[in-house]
């Protein structure tokens, strides 16, 4: 058996951008052809972008994405190209990978297994492909003269069997997998663990290339990679990056192979880190922002927002508003000008307190019989949001908001304050993570990490009693987010198995989680969706974000 030299185009795709995408291909196939492959693979819905949703039901984008693909064909002279795109055909739509070899398009496959779970909707959209023979013999081709090829799209080998085993049994010696997978953290060794399982099942092969880049609240890492028959990994793409990874497979004794990349497995830290900054820089680029701003409050969320936003889009992008209440103390508001320096951010210093007391004057007949409580709160906060929404519609930044999945699930935010804005970094991000990202970041080899990926980040940057201090959200004398709220070590062990496991309360009680806390988390999350349905989109990291994960209604009755 002679030699199969392949390249795995990881790319980074725009939903709708079928020119943009279209040279992205071609550029890849022409890479591919220059490094000697036979065979280039592209990632599921690489010509539309992952996941189009409802562009798929407009006849006209359909029409227009078949025609880049025959254009693209005419790419393929001297190398076999798979490349996944949306499929119309006699009034149905198929996630589908075309087969482009010698100019035209050779042959289509399409997808089996259409994930309908979390974030997917793929039944809303695609019919499935046949599991018969038909699948064969078009999922099995003679590719190079002496390889039979099974292909197959993202979830048809996460499922165990067909269309991978009739694939093997007609002969595959190797098996391709073009992907869209959304991350979470610790997916990509997930992945890979998991097609270890099918090369061993199948004895073929394994080859995975994936999609990579931000799209609204997903992040796809990236991290292609090819297996042999045993399950040992021959070679790793980069994660979060686009790439190109080349492998030989089946080389005879005389033959030397090329000797490719494996890329090593990050720490759990500088993975989700990555992965958000990812998610930040496509969500600015893509949606065409130049600059950001956000409200730095001398607190642990902003901090860390303010510090993936310097080493997402660089410090010249990012402006920071620091608007001190007369509930907010020197320390905070002087850690917050340290880290601006220290990450040379562009700073805007709005006090908000003659603000507050307009609000207050307009108020006072309508409030002379109610004593000051949580509304005189919530107006800071909003007095907050409308301050920096006005510095985004004035000069066209875009607002990120720096609220937590711990905050978020609770209701700990403010409507039209603190939720307030266009993006939501770390959204899915629990507090506890929060830390520990911050502490990652703060480490100086974290520093050394980001810079190998571009630019200089600064070393360190958040003052160490950001870090240290107790959390708060200062809009009151003396106040501690844990007068409200339990231990946020206890909070988001109880919201992990409420809102991630989906655990009833009872299960959470009977794995000795206090019974008063989970009944008081369990209520306040519930009473929080309707929050939660008006807060902006934000990165997707854990297994089940709000959101497109996580869909609850508002009005609902069941406490279970």
């Amino acid at each position: 058996m002679s030699r199969l030299r392949l390249a795995l185009c990881q790319m980074n795709a725009t939903v709708g951008d079928l020119a943009g995408n279209a040279e992205r291909i071609r550029a890849g196939i022409e890479a591919g052809r220059a490094a000697g492959a036979q065979v280039v693979l592209f990632p599921e819905l690489a010509l539309s972008g992952y996941p189009p949703e409802d562009l798929l039901l407009r006849a006209h984008f359909l029409e227009d994405t078949e025609a880049k693909l025959r254009e693209l064909a005419g790419a393929s002279d001297g190398i076999v190209a798979i490349v996944g795109f949306p499929e119309h055909s006699d009034g149905s739509v198929y996630n589908s990978a075309a087969v482009l070899a010698g100019g035209t398009v050779q042959a289509i496959y399409r997808k089996v297994h259409l994930p309908n779970y979390g974030v997917f909707d793929e039944q809303r959209y695609f019919k499935a492909g046949e599991t018969s023979g038909a699948v064969i013999d078009v999922g099995v081709r003679e590719i190079g003269g002496m390889h039979q090829v099974g292909i197959t799209v993202c979830e048809d080998l996460w499922v165990a069997g067909a269309p991978a085993t009739s694939e093997a049994i007609a002969g595959a010696s190797l098996i391709v997998n073009i992907s869209a997978s959304p991350y979470h953290a610790g997916k990509g060794l997930e992945r890979e663990r998991l097609f270890a399982q099918r090369a061993q099942e199948t004895g073929a092969h394994i080859a995975f290339c994936a999609m990579v880049g931000g799209q609204d609240e997903l992040v796809f890492d990236g991290q292609s990679f090819v297996l042999d028959q045993e399950g040992e990994t021959l070679a790793r793409a980069s994660q979060f990056t686009e790439d190109l990874l080349v492998c030989d497979l089946f080389a005879g004794e005389d033959e030397q192979p090329s000797r490719p990349l494996r890329a090593p497995i990050a720490s759990r830290e500088q993975e989700v880190y990555e992965a958000l900054l990812l998610g930040l820089h496509d969500y600015v680029e893509k949606n065409g922002f130049g600059s950001v701003v956000l409200g730095l409050s001398g607190g642990i969320d902003s901090a860390l927002v303010a510090c993936m936003a310097a080493d997402a889009l660089g410090a010249e992008r990012v402006n920071v508003a620091i608007m001190p209440s007369p509930y907010s103390s020197a320390a905070t508001q002087e850690d917050a000008r340290m880290l601006a320096r220290a990450l040379g951010l562009r700073t805007h210093e709005l006090t908000i307190e003659p603000v507050m007391e307009a609000y207050t004057q307009t108020l006072r007949a309508d409030f002379a019989r109610s004593s000051a409580d949580l509304t005189e709160e919530n107006l800071q906060a909003r007095i907050r949001g409308n301050l920096l929404m006005a510095l985004s519609n004035k000069f066209g930044w875009l607002v990120l908001t720096t609220g937590n999945k711990s905050e978020m699930s609770v209701g700990y935010t403010t409507l039209y304050g603190d939720l307030a804005g266009g993006f939501a970094v770390i959204k899915d991000a629990p507090k506890t993570l929060v830390y520990r990202l911050a502490r990652w970041r703060n480490d100086p080899p974290a520093a050394q990490a980001l810079g190998e990926t571009g630019g200089a980040p600064a070393s360190a940057p958040i003052p160490t009693s950001v870090i240290e201090r107790a959390p708060s959200a200062e809009l009151r004398e003396n106040q501690t987010d844990q007068d409200s709220l339990p231990p946020y070590e206890l909070l988001d062990r109880i919201l992990h198995g409420y809102v991630e496991l989906d655990c009833g309360r009872e299960r959470l009680i009977s794995e000795g989680l206090p019974r008063a806390d989970v009944e008081r988390v369990a209520r306040l999350v519930d009473l929080a969706e309707y929050k939660r349905r008006q807060a902006p989109p934000g990165i997707k990291i854990t297994e089940r974000a709000f959101g497109r994960d996580r869909r609850m209604p508002i009005t609902n009755a069941y406490r279970g």
